[in-house]
């Protein structure tokens, strides 16, 4: 089993000793197998791993970069490599792949289990992991997009917690700050949208969890939601989403280069539901993947001038 010691990025690795007295490692939740399928040959290209919430929308950023990268068919179909479960979806273009992980803490955590795994299969180094997302303002006009400096939790500390065996374990959010950097030139070099780096709030719920009027339960008043608020934006916090605490930590365990990348539907501070129209979301929704898919085509064109 491959190890290290130091934060580099040469290849993303596991830290557990019980998967080498396995005879295969079935992936559940992706309905893949090492047994029956050669992750080699079918993932060892893989350079690029994009995530988000839905299926379709991970689908459609794989029709998205397959046309950055040329690589686009005339009525091509690009087949889900998890379409026999309906937890999750996987797309591969060339050295991207593009995977869904639902909503939430619980639901990103096990997919990442599993494609960290699929990657320490296949053997892929160098790979750069980002999250495209959709997420809640704070301060900013709606369409911006945030690229996460440092998750943080509802009480705005950098750390993500979890029990495990009974005992409260703390890891770190850090992420790659010079790919943020990266994005962030990208999102200069484009032009097309405010782009930003900032912290992130990740909470454990949509409604209560978020300081939200509109939840089936709420206890407080609008005067303390905004004191809230104001308390997240001095901590440096601009927007607020689900999965950014957990994909940071296990990035870092794992030596992925890693970076999150949100656009705000709503400011937070203004209201709790969104009342854009369905095209002007659909367009703000596309801008993390435009955002990305330009970074994608640019670290590959460097890499063949190099």
């Amino acid at each position: 089993m491959r190890k290290s010691t130091t934060f580099s990025f040469l290849s993303p690795f596991v830290n557990n000793p019980h998967l080498d007295s396995m005879k295969e490692d079935i992936l559940y939740h992706f309905n893949l197998n090492t047994g029956t399928l050669n992750f080699p040959a079918k993932f060892g290209d893989v350079k690029f791993v994009c995530v988000g919430g839905s299926p379709w929308r991970m689908k459609s950023f794989a029709e998205y970069i397959a046309g950055e990268l040329g690589l686009a068919v005339p009525n091509a179909e690009y087949p889900n490599i998890c379409e026999s479960t309906d937890r999750y979806a996987m797309y591969k273009v060339g050295p991207v792949l593009s995977v869904s992980h639902g909503m939430g803490i619980p639901s990103i955590s096990i997919m990442l289990h599993e494609l960290i795994k699929l990657l320490y299969h296949a053997r892929c180094t160098d790979v750069t992991i980002v999250r495209l997302g959709t997420s809640g303002g704070i301060g900013l006009h709606p369409g911006t997009v945030v690229i996460t400096k440092q998750p943080m939790d509802a009480t705005f500390l950098p750390r993500f917690e979890q029990v495990i065996l009974g005992k409260s374990v703390v890891r770190s959010t850090e992420l790659d700050g010079d790919l943020a950097e990266e994005l962030l030139q990208c999102g200069k070099d484009l032009a097309e949208f405010d782009t930003v780096i900032a912290n992130t709030m990740c909470t454990l719920d949509f409604y209560e969890g978020q300081a939200r009027l509109d939840g089936a339960f709420c206890s407080y008043t609008e005067e303390d939601k905004q004191n809230y608020l104001a308390k997240a934006y001095a901590a440096g916090v601009r927007n607020i989403e689900m999965e950014s605490s957990v994909f940071a930590a296990m990035c870092k365990l794992s030596n992925l280069r890693a970076a999150v990348v949100c656009v705000t539907l709503l400011d937070r501070q203004k209201g709790d539901q969104l009342s854009s129209s369905h095209d002007v979301l659909h367009s703000y929704q596309q801008r993390p993947q435009i955002l990305v898919g330009h970074y994608i085509k640019k670290k590959l064109n460097a890499s063949k001038k190099s």
